[in-house]
């Protein structure tokens, strides 16, 4: 058995300094399940290697950036993804109200917005690790055509929710969610998994464990067999992520 290190010794990462073993993060026991390494910064760089290795960025303003790899981690595999009568429903008055799904969109719609929407405070959560820089990093992903959004926008064009998430060949990384509607942010998920599943992408990373995305159908995974699994599906061909309305027929049935 490999020993893991303390917390009083987590690893300090740079462009030039690689990420240690992911089975040295830390445990539930030491109250930080899966803290595996922290930067002073971020880059698209660090971003790549990270989710490569199946690691994710996620800490408060005021500290460094702190990387992480819990065990178990929770994965949507997209044959599992509950679409369930409630959820149709809500996408038949969407549609009717002349709503669109559109994936990459933008202007008021785009990446960065987006972005920003999702770090607006929510009455049970504050705070948000999604900083002006952890913006521009994923925005510039983004443009490098390995960050996309997908947004539900109004018959005016406003934005009514929406999700982005990281691609890296074949494996999709769902990253954050907002609803300024009501289900609005599981119409975007439930049209994001509906287009994706049936290029070959059978998994959804969704970080951590929530009763939310166990409902929709996620479950955790050990973290060896997720890093055994992102390693083939990462080095798969990447999707054609291009700007589009997505049709509502994706939700139908």
């Amino acid at each position: 058995m490999h020993p893991r290190q303390s917390p009083a010794s987590l690893a300090w990462v740079t462009q030039d300094i690689p990420f240690p073993p992911t089975w040295q993060a830390w445990g539930s026991e030491d109250g930080a399940n899966g803290l595996l390494a922290a930067s002073q910064g971020i880059s698209v760089r660090l971003l790549i290697t990270a989710y490569r290795q199946g690691i994710f960025p996620w800490s408060n303003p005021s500290e460094p950036v702190l990387w992480w790899t819990p065990d178990p981690r929770m994965v949507l595999q997209t044959r599992n993804f509950r679409r369930h009568r409630s959820l149709r429903q809500a996408a038949r008055r969407f549609e009717a109200a002349g709503a669109r799904i559109c994936m990459n969109a933008e202007g008021l719609a785009g990446f960065p917005e987006v972005m920003r929407a999702c770090a607006a405070p929510r009455p049970d959560q504050p705070g948000t690790w999604i900083t002006p820089a952890i913006i521009e990093a994923y925005t510039e992903l983004h443009r490098q055509g390995m960050a996309h959004s997908v947004v539900l926008v109004d018959a005016d064009g406003q934005l009514l929710g929406g999700l982005y998430c990281v691609a890296i060949g074949g494996m999709v990384y769902g990253e954050s969610m907002f609803s300024r509607a009501t289900d609005a942010s599981k119409i975007c998920l439930a049209a994001l998994v509906a287009w994706v599943q049936p290029q070959g992408v059978d998994w959804i990373d969704c970080q951590q464990q929530t009763g939310h995305l166990a409902r929709l159908g996620a479950a955790p995974m050990p973290r060896a067999d997720f890093e055994r699994g992102i390693y083939d599906r990462t080095r798969r061909p990447a999707l054609l992520w291009t700007s589009r309305t997505l049709p509502w027929s994706l939700l139908h049935g």
